[in-house]
């Protein structure tokens, strides 16, 4: 089983296989540059955002030319097997001069088309289907999806689609247009609002319609706030940044809880000590006499960017349906805390993992796992069920289903695997991708 994760060309003889693309939807909120710590204390969050999105001195600001497109799809029949896929990939990145290649580009057509057959399986066509994508990338996802509806769906359905990419690249999105309008048909049905997602005023009036949401490795390069506690009992702390005098040095420091997005993440989350139910005080008592004798801090990475664009998200799109996929755990963390990230930067050609994440200062990826199960809790407190029947002493109703998949289950219920099948039965999206997940969240109409 091969952990896959972001790296070099070069690492792909150890099993690392490069998938990701710079994330750039993200990009307008929170410019406090890294080398401003000093001047104030910053939220861990804003520091991450610096690193890799500012726009003169960010990770990605300076790959902008980073994400890769095939000129064809890869006719996985043909190679022998494992070491030939491999060497093919290898021989991709030497003759394109690219970072990486994500997924949809990879697997081209046919990861689009899995994506595009749970729409058209679960999607509401009493009205006409409308998807948003954030963050599109070069737009092959976009392209694909449209190509499957217009072969596969009924008639009215692809000719009444909206297809709608949010991204605030204006590069990539005039990249985008260019890979769909490699078919013209799709042009009148697609657009891209050169924008930020998380930003409610470029959502304009509330859109009450169904619709479906598409983010393909999103999540991961989301910011994070990072939580501490000196002992396994006492209350979280923010972690904030700041420079030690006139050094370059930055320093973590350590304040009561205040700020409102990271108290909303640590509620859902049920890392608050003062919700401890009457079950938990015999585990209560045991951390309490534990702490006293070896007194442990904890740490933990709260996922605030995530909770923030569901958020918004679910204000400007009620009735959305979501669709995401992202990595379940990285492999060979060194940050210490609960879902910390890998940080990883490029050192002579190779890649090489970083011990701190603060030393990433406009030169290295940083990049989360996603707890799935906490993204379902978010997903379900953003769309308001949780708040609303937090209190309910009956059963509730859910007004959302949702349903996490394997990355190889998923494919092989919407998808067509065995066009990713090399001649041996090597299997590259179903057998590289075991730290994968697709997550799926549908609105009920089964509602009082």
């Amino acid at each position: 089983m091969i952990s896959l994760r972001r790296s070099s060309p070069s690492s792909l003889y150890v099993g690392r296989v490069c998938l990701r693309q710079p994330f750039r939807f993200f990009c307008s909120t929170f410019f406090s540059s890294v080398d401003n710590v000093g001047d104030k204390p910053i939220l861990v969050r804003d520091f991450i955002h610096s690193a890799l999105y500012d726009r003169n001195h960010g990770y990605f600001a300076k790959r902008s030319g980073s994400v890769g497109v095939l000129d064809k799809s890869i006719k996985f029949n043909q190679l022998q097997g494992r070491s030939a896929y491999l060497q093919y990939l290898d021989n991709l990145y030497k003759q394109n001069d690219i970072s990486w290649f994500t997924p949809v580009e990879l697997f081209k057509p046919w990861y689009a088309y899995g994506i595009a057959e749970a729409i058209l399986r679960t999607a509401n066509f009493s009205v006409p289907l409308k998807i948003y994508e954030v963050g599109g990338g070069s737009g092959t996802c976009a392209k694909c999806i449209m190509d499957y509806m217009m072969l596969n769906a009924p008639d009215r359905v692809y000719k009444n689609m909206t297809y709608v990419s949010v991204e605030i690249s204006s590069s990539l999105a005039k990249k985008q247009k260019e890979t769909v309008g490699e078919v013209g048909s799709h042009l009148s049905r697609f657009r891209v609002e050169c924008r930020d997602a998380l930003d409610r005023s470029g959502w304009g009036n509330v859109d009450p319609q169904p619709c479906w949401v598409i983010m393909l490795e999103v999540l991961d390069n989301l910011p994070h706030d990072l939580i501490y506690s000196p002992n396994q009992i006492s209350p979280w702390m923010e972690v904030w940044l700041k420079k030690q005098g006139d050094r370059p040095q930055i320093s973590e420091l350590y304040k009561p809880l205040r700020d409102p997005l990271i108290e909303r993440c640590i509620k859902i989350m049920d890392m608050d000590r003062d919700q401890i139910t009457w079950g938990d005080r015999i585990v209560s008592s045991t951390r309490h006499i534990l702490s006293k004798l070896v007194p442990k801090s904890r740490r933990a990475w709260t996922p605030t960017g995530c909770m923030q664009l569901l958020e918004v998200l679910h204000w400007a799109l009620p009735k959305m349906s979501l669709i995401a996929s992202d990595f379940s755990f990285l492999p060979d963390v060194k940050i210490p805390g609960e879902n910390a990230p890998l940080v990883s930067t490029k050192k002579n050609g190779r890649t090489v993992d970083l011990d701190s994440y603060l030393d990433a200062k406009g030169d290295a990826d940083i990049f989360f796992p996603t707890d799935f199960s906490l993204l379902k809790r978010i997903d379900h407190h953003c769309s308001g069920w949780l708040k609303e029947h937090t209190d309910s002493p009956s059963m509730p109703v859910k007004k959302i289903r949702t349903i996490t998949l394997d990355t190889a289950a998923f494919m092989e219920e919407f998808g067509l695997p065995l066009k990713t099948r090399t001649k041996d039965g090597y299997n590259p999206l179903l057998d590289d991708f075991k730290n994968t997940k697709f997550y799926l969240s549908v609105p009920t109409h089964n509602t009082k």
